[in-house]
């Protein structure tokens, strides 16, 4: 997401000469960065060999959560592109919104001990059900990820995509001539 978010004006020259799908460029930054992801996830089974740490049956929905994950960082780096391009000192404001993103967004799983309403509440937060479902896929256990928190997630995170890309659209022909 952080990366996205500069793509468009660390590439001014690019977008002011010719015409081309700008949807492209902070697409590409997310792509990068999921590859980044994918190279790292590739040495998570050697390590699962070598500490005798076999994957749960639930692995093969992991998919699925990275699928999830890669809508999100895609959806929210294109507001934050096209922020960063109409306001930009939005820049300097995005490492501080992603910082407290990690506070708010379950890694540290209190929520299993809280209230039904406030764990809704967090699961407005479409991060809580990747990260649950990242663990539910990894670490195995029993009924780690309630349906009603994954499906919150999930239509938060396809709400942030789809209006991501029409924000996105609706300001690119603007970028031209701000950049």
């Amino acid at each position: 997401m952080s990366e996205s978010g500069n793509s468009l004006v660390n590439n001014s020259n690019l977008i002011s000469k010719i015409y081309f799908p700008r949807l492209v460029v902070p697409a590409s930054s997310v792509i990068v960065s999921f590859m980044d992801f994918l190279i790292a996830a590739v040495f998570l089974l050697p390590l699962m060999l070598y500490y005798h740490v076999a994957p749960p049956r639930q692995i093969i929905f992991i998919p699925l959560f990275v699928l999830l994950d890669f809508a999100l960082a895609t959806g929210v780096g294109f507001w934050i592109a096209a922020l960063t391009v109409k306001y930009r000192d939005f820049r300097f404001v995005v490492p501080f919104i992603v910082q407290f993103g990690v506070f708010v967004s379950g890694v540290i799983p209190i929520r299993q001990h809280s209230h039904e309403t406030l764990r809704i509440i967090c699961s407005l937060n479409p991060t809580v059900g990747i990260i649950d479902g990242f663990r539910w896929c990894l670490l195995g256990g029993g009924n780690f990820v309630q349906p009603s928190e994954l499906l919150l997630s999930t239509g938060v995170t396809m709400l942030l995509l789809l209006s991501g890309i029409r924000y996105f659209r609706n300001t690119e022909r603007t970028f031209a001539d701000i950049i």
